[in-house]
């Protein structure tokens, strides 16, 4: 699109032609890996050697291995189309993904606690936030450049997470990671605004919906000041309450948004209701998260999984599989192990944060059977997108 030396472009291996290609199929497999190893490990397994705090290990990989991963990919690929300027490709896609990969693989057998793996997993996410602030800056396009900030605080909240785990601080920790949650699911509110609806105007054949702003400014603005008063505010019943108020009305806010975004209409449409489905699992998040500070019979762990496995992996897995059609110059239909991969996902979604709540007796089931089941989503999106992810477009194009 924006390259024209076709040469140039068909000597670069097409996995690292745009970011969406390496981080969509690398986050897959890895979400696969990570996930399976998790579930070992809940069985007894010693599968991860190095590693002296498992809980940490698979917190930190889900957030900061996995989701940031697919991140990483979707907005490196789509500061091309905002900004008209070539997107990273080449040697310095395959830095960066690299830079990633290294400390995903390294932790298992070296630990979180050692010097290369913490100073290699700090530095892919400043140097993508590099990436992207040279096309915005260059056309001073202004609104995009809130990636910018927004990966400096997660490499911020990156280096906490490796101090509470050098610290032995689990409470700083769990703070940290669900402040990541949170972010995330601020950054999945703002691009869920974007593209869910019109994705499904465009799809039915219906109006978009204007957005209201007033709306907008109090589910965005409710959100974000939830993530900053996770992390920042002291711990005592007042401010529990006040923070809970705050991400009450970020969840009324969220549901209010997404009733006007035309859900029944997808119905039929896998690549739209999955969308759809999974935002709705932000305000059910918000609102579980609200419980747990309230101490409404609900902990902050498995509140928080209500975002984790619900929000992030069903929107992600949904984007991911939308998103590589459109840019592999593939029409958007999907087959039936696609949609079999989303049904998974969203069992695996539905068992991790429901039926702990409904039946404790079935905790540690819930856990493998989910674990099983979200396994078994992303690999079936692996089989499935590695040719596609792999090979040139099949129109041509560059990309």
């Amino acid at each position: 699109m924006q390259i024209l030396d076709s040469e140039k472009e068909s000597r670069i291996w097409p996995l690292f032609r745009l970011g969406f290609r390496v981080f969509f199929l690398g986050g897959a497999l890895f979400a696969c890996l990570a996930m399976l190893l998790w579930l070992l490990t809940l069985s007894g397994i010693t599968v991860l050697p190095g590693v002296s705090n498992p809980i940490w290990w698979h917190a930190h990989e889900m957030l900061f291995g996995f989701t940031l991963a697919i991140v990483a990919g979707f907005v490196l690929t789509a500061m091309q189309n905002w900004t008209g300027i070539a997107g990273v490709r080449g040697w310095p896609l395959a830095l960066v993904s690299g830079l990633w990969l290294l400390p995903r693989l390294l932790m298992p057998l070296r630990g979180e606690l050692n010097p290369l793996v913490i100073i290699l997993d700090l530095l892919w996410l400043p140097l993508v936030a590099g990436m992207l602030a040279r096309p915005v800056l260059q056309v001073k396009q202004w609104r995009n450049l809130f990636f910018v900030p927004l990966f400096i605080l997660f490499t911020l909240l990156n280096g906490l997470s490796y101090y509470a785990a050098f610290s032995g601080n689990w409470l700083l920790a769990e703070r940290v990671f669900v402040t990541t949650a949170l972010a995330l699911s601020g950054l999945i509110a703002v691009m869920g605004g974007r593209v869910i609806p019109f994705f499904t105007a465009r799809a039915t054949g219906t109006d978009k919906p204007e957005p209201l702003m007033w709306l907008e400014k109090i589910s965005l603005g409710a959100l974000w000041l939830g993530v900053l008063g996770w992390l920042l505010l002291p711990r005592n019943s007042a401010l529990n309450g006040l923070l809970a108020f705050v991400l009450l009305v970020a969840a009324v806010a969220h549901f209010t948004r997404l009733a006007r975004w035309n859900s029944k209409l997808t119905l039929n449409i896998p690549l739209l209701w999955v969308l759809h489905l999974g935002y709705l699992f932000v305000p059910l998040g918000l609102l579980a998260l609200a419980a747990a500070l309230f101490n409404w019979g609900i902990s902050v762990s498995l509140a928080s999984h209500w975002l984790t496995a619900g929000a992030m992996g069903i929107v992600i897995l949904g984007m991911i599989a939308r998103v590589s059609l459109g840019h592999s110059g593939r029409p958007l239909d999907i087959d039936r192990p696609v949609v079999l991969a989303f049904v998974l996902l969203i069992l695996a979604a539905l068992l991790r944060s429901l039926l702990p709540l409904l039946a404790p007796g079935m905790t540690n089931m819930a856990y493998h059977v989910s674990a099983l089941a979200w396994t078994s989503a992303f690999g079936v999106f692996s089989w499935v997108y590695w040719p596609i992810l792999t090979r040139p477009r099949i129109d041509g194009r560059p990309g």
